[in-house]
Parts: C-alpha cells; sequence; structure tokens
C-alpha cells in the first residue's frame, strides 16, 4: 500500500478544499454500505414472519421497509460517485496544469532529452490513470470496506459458528492476490511505456508527412507503428490474463464458503438449532459479502496500473530547471551585451571555445560562418536556452544570470529559422503572449511587408490561421514572425537566418524594415547569405566554435582569408 499512500500524500495538500463534498461522499458510501447489509438483514422476517409465522402485519411494513432500504442504498450510492467524481475530476484538471506548467519553466535541453509524444502521454494518459485513484477506486474501496463490515456484522449476528467456518477462507485468498498485484504493477509500467512510444511515433509520423509522403515511405512508417502496436497488445493481453485470474479465484474460494456454511448450516436447521429465515438471512449476506471482497480485489489490481502511471507524472513534477534567473532588472537601456571567455559544451562536445564578442547599442552584428560554427548556439546563450559552461555573458556589465528570466526574455525578440506558427488568429500570432493592439499589429505586419496578402485574407488580421500556419506560403509564415519581433519592439534582436524563405523583392522591403527597426537596439544576425550583412557594424566570424576574425565587410575583405574563402564559395 506504499503506492497508494505515496499518491494520497501527493493529493493531499489539494483535499482541504474539498471538505464539504467530502462529508456529502462520506454520507453517500455509509448510506450504500447500511442499505446492502440491511437488504441482507431483511430476509430473517420475509421468511420467519411472513413465510413461516404468516404475520399479514409484517406482509404490510416490509415491502415499505425493503423500499426505503433500497432508496437510502441507491441515494448513497449516488451521492458518493457523484461528489468523489466532482473531486477527482477536479484535483486533475488542476494537477495537468501544474505538470504543464512545470515542463514549460524547463530547460531547452529537457525537451531535447524527453520525445513530444513521451510528454503528451503522460500528461494525458497517465494523468487519467491518476484520476481514476482519486475519482473511482479510493471512494470505492471506502464503500466496499464499509459494506464488507455492515455484511459481517450481520453474518456474526446471525450465527457467530456459521461465521467462523465462513470468514476463515478468505484470510487464504491474500497470498495469492498479493502476488498478482505485484505482476500487475510491472506490467502496467510496461504498458504505459508502450503508450508513450505510440504516442511519440504518431506525433513524428504527423510532424514529418511531407517527407513521408515525398519519400514514399509509408509502407515503412506502417510497419514501424504496427511493431510497436503489436508490441502493446502483447502487454495488454498479458494484463488481462493476470488481472482476469481475480473474478474465477474469488469465486471458486467463495463457493468452498458457501459449501461448508450450507453442509454445517444445513445441519443446525434441520436440528432446530436456528431458524431457516436465520440461516437464509445469514446465506444472503455471506452471498453478497464475496461481491464486494471480489471488487476489492479487481480494484487493488487497477491500483497497481494506477500507481505505476502516478510515479511517471510525480517525476515530472520533480523536475527542477537548472538555468534560473536572479532578481535584478534588465535596465531600460541595455547599452552593451558582452562575451567574455565563454564556453559551451554539449555532454563532451565543446560548441564554443573561448568567445569574446562585444555588442553596443544601436550595433548590427553579424555571425557568418560553415554550418556547425557556433552560431546558433552563441545567440542561444543570450536568451539562456542554455548557460556557458565557464565564461560569462554581461549585459551593461552586469552578468545575465543575476537578472530574472522574465525580465531578461522581455526585452529580447528572436526569429529563428524555423517559424512557428500557432492555430490563432493572425493578430493572436503577430501579439503573441501580449494584449492584442489592432494597430499595432497592423503597423507591425506592414514594416514586415505582411499586410498586404492579410488583407487579402477572409477576415483580415483575425483569420484564424492552420496549425503551423500551413495555409501560408513559407515567405509569408517567416513575415509574420518578423512581424512579431517587430510588434515586441525589443532591446535585444536576435535574427536566425530570419530573410532565408523571402524573394529578393521581400527580402530588400524587409532589409529597409529592419534598418529602421534596429537604430536603437543591438542586432545579432546568423547569415548564411553574405550579401545580407555587408552593412553590419560588426560581423563575426565563426569556425569551430571560435572566432576567428572580426571588423566590418571592407575590414574583413583585406583582412580575413576565411571570410574570403565564404565570399568566394557563395559568388
Amino acid at each position: 500500500m506504499e503506492g497508494v499512500k505515496l499518491v494520497l500524500k501527493r493529493f493531499s495538500p489539494y483535499f482541504k478544499d474539498y471538505v464539504p463534498y467530502f462529508v456529502f461522499a462520506v454520507i453517500g458510501m455509509i448510506l450504500a454500505s447500511a442499505g446492502t447489509a440491511a437488504s441482507a438483514y431483511l430476509v430473517k422476517p420475509l421468511l420467519d414472519d411472513i413465510f413461516i409465522a404468516k404475520d399479514s402485519q409484517m406482509l404490510k411494513l416490509l415491502p415499505l421497509a425493503i423500499i426505503a432500504v433500497y432508496l437510502a442504498k441507491e441515494s448513497g450510492r449516488y451521492m458518493q460517485s457523484y461528489f468523489t467524481a466532482l473531486i477527482g475530476h477536479d484535483i486533475i484538471r488542476r494537477f495537468r496544469d501544474r505538470v504543464l506548467e512545470n515542463l514549460l519553466i524547463q530547460d531547452i535541453s529537457f525537451f531535447h532529452k524527453y520525445r513530444t509524444g513521451e510528454l503528451i502521454s503522460r500528461n494525458t494518459n497517465d494523468v487519467e490513470k491518476v484520476r481514476t485513484v482519486v475519482s473511482n477506486m479510493i471512494p470505492e474501496f471506502l464503500r466496499e470496506i464499509l459494506t464488507i463490515v455492515g455484511l459481517v456484522g450481520v453474518v456474526i449476528y446471525q450465527s457467530p459458528t456459521l461465521a467462523f467456518y465462513a470468514l476463515i477462507i478468505m484470510p487464504l485468498a491474500v497470498i495469492p492476490l498479493s502476488r498478482l498485484a505485484k505482476k500487475m504493477k510491472r506490467i502496467s509500467r510496461q504498458s504505459q511505456e508502450k503508450v508513450s512510444d505510440l504516442t511519440s511515433k504518431l506525433s513524428e509520423i504527423f510532424s514529418n508527412v511531407e517527407v513521408i509522403q515525398a519519400g514514399n515511405s509509408q509502407k515503412h512508417e506502417q510497419n514501424l507503428f504496427k511493431e510497436e502496436n503489436q508490441k502493446y497488445f502483447d502487454l495488454t493481453m498479458k494484463s488481462v490474463k493476470v488481472s482476469q485470474l481475480v473474478s474465477p479465484m474469488m469465486e471458486t474460494l467463495g463457493a468452498i464458503g458457501v459449501s461448508t456454511v450450507i453442509i454445517v448450516g444445513g445441519g443446525e436447521v434441520i436440528n432446530d438449532n436456528m431458524s431457516m429465515g436465520a440461516f437464509f438471512s445469514f446465506l444472503t449476506a455471506l452471498f453478497m459479502l464475496y461481491t464486494p471482497i471480489k471488487k476489492l480485489s479487481g480494484l487493488y489490481n487497477k491500483l497497481q496500473e494506477a500507481i505505476a502511471a502516478s510515479e511517471r507524472i510525480f517525476f515530472l513534477l520533480d523536475q527542477k530547471p537548472t538555468i534560473l534567473g536572479g532578481d535584478k532588472i534588465i535596465p531600460e537601456v541595455i547599452q552593451s551585451v558582452e562575451f567574455e571567455n565563454v564556453e559551451l559544451k554539449y555532454g563532451e562536445k565543446k560548441a564554443l571555445n573561448g568567445i569574446n564578442l562585444q555588442a553596443n547599442k544601436g550595433e548590427f552584428v553579424a555571425l557568418v560562418g560553415d554550418s556547425g560554427g557556433g552560431k546558433s548556439s552563441l545567440v542561444n546563450m543570450i536568451i539562456r536556452f542554455y548557460d556557458p559552461s565557464s565564461g560569462c555573458i554581461k549585459i551593461n556589465g552586469t552578468n545575465i544570470k543575476e537578472f530574472s528570466l522574465k525580465s531578461l526574455r522581455d526585452s529580447i525578440a528572436i526569429v529563428t529559422q524555423r517559424v512557428y506558427i500557432f492555430h490563432e488568429s493572425v493578430a493572436a500570432n503577430v501579439a503573441y503572449g501580449q494584449k492584442i493592439d489592432e494597430n499595432r499589429v497592423i503597423d507591425a505586419l506592414k514594416k514586415a511587408n505582411a499586410y498586404e496578402f492579410i488583407e487579402e485574407l477572409a477576415q483580415g488580421i483575425h483569420t484564424k490561421l492552420d496549425e503551423s500556419g500551413t495555409n501560408l506560403s513559407g515567405g509569408q509564415r517567416q513575415r509574420i514572425a518578423i512581424a512579431r519581433a517587430i510588434y515586441v519592439n525589443p532591446k535585444i534582436l536576435i535574427m536566425d537566418e530570419a530573410t532565408s524563405a523571402l524573394d529578393s523583392k521581400s527580402e530588400k522591403k524587409i532589409t529597409q524594415a529592419m534598418e529602421n527597426l534596429i537604430k536603437d537596439k543591438i542586432t545579432f544576425v546568423i547569415a548564411h547569405r553574405l550579401s545580407t550583412v555587408q552593412k553590419a557594424d560588426k560581423i563575426a566570424v565563426l569556425q569551430h566554435g571560435k572566432v576567428t576574425a572580426i571588423g566590418t565587410d571592407k575590414e574583413l575583405r583585406e583582412n580575413s582569408q576565411e571570410y574570403i574563402k565564404l565570399k568566394g564559395l557563395q559568388a
């Protein structure tokens, strides 16, 4: 029961908010359990007073008593089911929010380590399994235990001797049930991991469907999915095999107990040591007793599945980000961004080695070099997707680690090679994460040379874009991403090949807009086409994680062999 204790402990902070609902749920459990016990007890007066003693007064009262008992029982069951469901669903709603909240503050490296499909699976499938613990299993456990207590009371009251023979069988079931439960937990963990694999595979397929169809790889992907799906099926059948053993095992033990009671109890009735009504009341209670016991056994096995899921969820909740902000606020005016002997490692691989670079207010700094030279790694550290392995980055002479992450990232806009378009309106995409000001949205779109094609859409800036912006061309998506950066009006602007998907005419217009935008900002531009950075105040040439040369286009053409080589290759 350690797993149950862990689940209850993690959910206990929420429970205090639901005290009135718990009270109603417990009242419902008591009514349901007492009603079940009372219905078994009523068999005695039914037989002894009506059918044997032929008491006409009891004939009028007993049916009313039966109606009252069953009304109380089913009303209680409804109360318990409704209020425990309400508690469970609402706690899980809050719990799922917390899981996502914690995931969103994790380092970027965390999302590289765990597959998207796995994180989705844990926050949907696994959380749903945990919900069944709070909303169904634990309340049902309590109700069935109360029912067992009530029925055992009836059994012992009617005949302590027969109760001994009937109830001695129950402890024998504990040993095989505990073994089944352990096996069930192991299979459940494997099954949930396999669901994560399936979700990840589907996510990968749907994200890359163009590549799959273009390469005629549908059969290949289908076979990979079928293989994983078959493994999940095999695990599911193992789970069914184990869980379905509970019922026949309990039925067999119950039959042994009932048979023993019939032999001993039948002798008691024949010898007039027990009335027929008392015997049948006892037998009814005994038959009813095995039902909650069997349910408890089944619930215990299902509980193992939920506990395995809860461990996977709690793992996500216990993750702590390593990149933490300070308590300082970014100054109103950023005069400089400086890299001092910065090194960056991804595991054992050194991506940057001894970077020294300074950018001042109003400067346009271009980063050029071969693919894999460290350009994206350098700008990713400004926004603190990664922290230097050694050295530091300073803003106005202060280590950026001393600034809060929110303040830092509010001061930066980044446009990457990969364009992110959300399934929202054009306006919501441009003003992403901020309050929508329609005039500012239109102004940003105009500066990004995007307003012309947005005007042609059915609802203009209020047109809802498809997921990933599939109803736009690549160049149109990129212009919306640039408009988003313009809307923020950042102090630091980072552009990672932001004009790569544009035609030369659009690129020229955006370059002009950028010249106006970057006047009072610090701008870092990663460029593969050197024609786009000829007007840069500084061009840093990166080779194998090192800055090999810094200067203007004119200076580098005169002094840097690496830059001349890049120019020559592009020419």
